[in-house]
């Protein structure tokens, strides 16, 4: 059989994710802007992973709270002018040999707008389409085998309290989900920035399951208001007020 597979040691391992914003309160009360890929889901759980001398992890673990602000395809022209920078007033070596520098308000620099969150102190942002208010509840140092780098990167798990998405990516007929035809992410792969593709790959059997069925897993995370999903009926949401 003919080899097609050569063995490599890529330098990071940057295989395709969402590319997110993450805002966190310093301690004098100002917003810092991470920005970040390695992140991924689970119910309404989120792990983060971080390099732990950054400001991102440095305010969540203190505070407890962030938003997760994702950034759609278009917005590239917003996260350029802040990508080589770092709200850590002392740059840690690792990001000054990567050619990193201190910005004290992200905002400003980007062009991104504040827009006030209901549940914790750092601001979403308002030019993304989704923003996620959360809290912290875990968190674990990585590489714990290696002496020398113990520590360095750090995994978070936050709890998604509240998930705020913009109106026109709302899939008609559904109180709580995300028509996936319209949510065009931006994805960063080994260091660049890519869009999905205009259409799907192909129909997912994964995709004849119903939303609604996950629920039961996910529903006690999430700080409820009016007009929130609370029951499924013969497999279909059902709008319910809370009391």
């Amino acid at each position: 059989m003919t080899e097609t597979h050569s063995i490599i040691t890529p330098a990071i391992m940057y295989w395709g994710t969402p590319v997110v914003m993450i805002t966190t309160e310093n301690e004098d009360g100002t917003a810092n802007i991470g920005l970040m890929s390695s992140a991924w889901w689970l119910g309404h759980r989120c792990i983060l992973g971080l390099l732990s001398a950054s400001q991102t992890p440095i305010n969540l673990l203190r505070t407890r709270t962030c938003v997760l602000n994702l950034a759609s395809d278009d917005m590239v022209h917003y996260i350029n002018p802040i990508t080589k920078t770092t709200g850590t007033p002392v740059v840690p070596q690792l990001k000054q040999d990567l050619g990193y520098e201190y910005c004290s308000d992200k905002f400003r620099l980007s062009g991104l707008t504040r827009q006030a969150s209901d549940l914790v102190p750092p601001p979403r942002i308002a030019e993304c389409p989704v923003q996620m208010e959360a809290e912290l509840t875990n968190s674990m140092e990585m590489m714990q085998d290696l002496p020398d780098r113990k520590g360095a990167l750090v995994a978070i798990e936050v709890k998604i309290l509240r998930t705020h998405v913009r109106n026109d990516l709302r899939m008609a007929g559904h109180a709580n989900r995300i028509d996936p035809d319209r949510w065009r992410p931006l994805i960063m792969s080994f260091q660049e920035f890519y869009g999905l593709a205009p259409r799907k790959a192909d129909s997912s059997e994964l995709g004849t399951i119903k939303e609604e069925n996950y629920r039961v897993l996910t529903r006690s995370d999430v700080v409820k208001q009016g007009g929130d999903m609370d029951k499924v009926k013969d497999g279909e949401a059902t709008v319910v007020d809370e009391e």
